[in-house]
């Protein structure tokens, strides 16, 4: 049984639409992102999932159970974490983990009550800091007293909404960590909604791509950057180097395209006769080496590789990922390959 389903939810406000038909499906115990961009709908899907608003059209199933505008928030046992944690300024952090208990099991056994708030804190790193209020806390700290919040309810789902995007980046990766290890220590099912894609490939189970309200793709995030559906869903999601290209029959009768880096073998559904596509190829795929020349017009240093742009006369800007001890300098001559297997769509 999934957790979560949604089946073609549709919203507008006014005559502004803002999800057109998603759908998504969400398994026991996962954690998915809802990846997109700012406008893309992700916030409103979050809030129709929590009951916070009511879908124009489409369904909401929950372990099993399709909830509608006459089942109100309290009673979907959803935990939900705002970008801002959304904090009691007038209680303590454990005031504040114990206001989910108030209708709770554990409501008037003050015994189990208390030491079950402790093991929430626990859980977040935060054992020591019941009695202190939000305003003494950092930010990364009260992400994670949100969390536990969230958690002590032990909802069926617990929605993140951009629950990082106000920490800065070092914070938000220990953060990031200690909340999703707290999530799967539970065994609690999530959905974390955010724009930022190495947060989404890298935490998430499953990712769904959102645009304009519409789900441009969704599977393992190891499919979607792999496997991308189009060539927006490519570029979104990751550096992407997208050519125009020309398919082709290789010597053996494989299928390969031609761009102007070269011929490339070309992976997936291809087609043997000759026509016009778009290719992608990543900027891993690119190696420092080969017969055609080029100038490096930028490098993005990352400290354990970087980005490198190269000016390729008749073809533009390409660019190569390669080790950061490894990385030329601005103005260098380099030559550049492309190495395994790349996509293509129609153009």
């Amino acid at each position: 049984m999934m957790a979560l389903e949604a089946v073609s939810v549709w919203k507008s406000y006014g005559q502004v639409p803002v999800l057109r038909g998603v759908s998504l499906s969400v398994s026991q115990g996962a954690l998915t992102a809802i990846l997109g961009a700012s406008g893309a709908g992700k916030s409103t899907l979050l809030r129709i999932i929590a009951g916070f608003e009511a879908a124009d059209e489409g369904t909401v199933t929950l372990g099993g159970m399709t909830v509608g505008s006459r089942v109100p928030p309290e009673r979907r046992h959803i935990g939900y974490v705002p970008q801002d944690g959304a904090l009691f300024p007038h209680l303590t952090v454990g005031a504040n983990v114990a206001f989910a208990l108030r209708r709770g099991p554990l409501l008037g056994r003050r015994g189990r009550r208390g030491d079950f708030i402790g093991e929430m804190l626990d859980l977040v790193g935060l054992a020591d800091l019941g009695g202190r209020y939000p305003h003494e806390l950092s930010g990364g700290q009260q992400q994670r007293v949100a969390i536990a919040r969230a958690l002590a309810s032990r909802p069926r789902l617990v929605l993140l909404d951009e629950p990082f995007g106000a920490l800065d980046a070092s914070l938000r990766s220990t953060v990031r960590t200690d909340v999703l290890g707290a999530l799967r220590a539970t065994g609690t099912t999530g959905v974390l909604v955010t724009h930022d894609q190495d947060e989404a490939l890298s935490a998430a189970d499953y990712v769904a791509v959102l645009r304009d309200g519409v789900v441009t793709q969704a599977g393992t995030p190891a499919e979607v950057y792999s496997a991308p559906a189009d060539p927006w869903t490519a570029a979104f999601v990751g550096t992407a180097n997208l050519l125009p290209g020309v398919t082709e029959v290789g010597e053996q009768g494989e299928r390969r395209v031609r761009t102007a880096l070269g011929s490339h073998a070309l992976r997936g559904d291809g087609t043997e006769r000759q026509r016009e596509v778009t290719v992608l190829i990543r900027p891993e795929q690119v190696t420092l080496s080969g017969a055609l020349a080029g100038t490096v017009s930028e490098t993005s240093y990352h400290g354990h590789d970087a980005v490198v742009t190269v000016d390729v006369s008749g073809v533009g800007m390409v660019r190569a990922r390669t080790s950061g001890s490894a990385a030329p300098a601005l103005g260098d001559k380099v030559a550049l390959d492309v190495d395994g297997p790349v996509i293509a769509w129609p153009s």
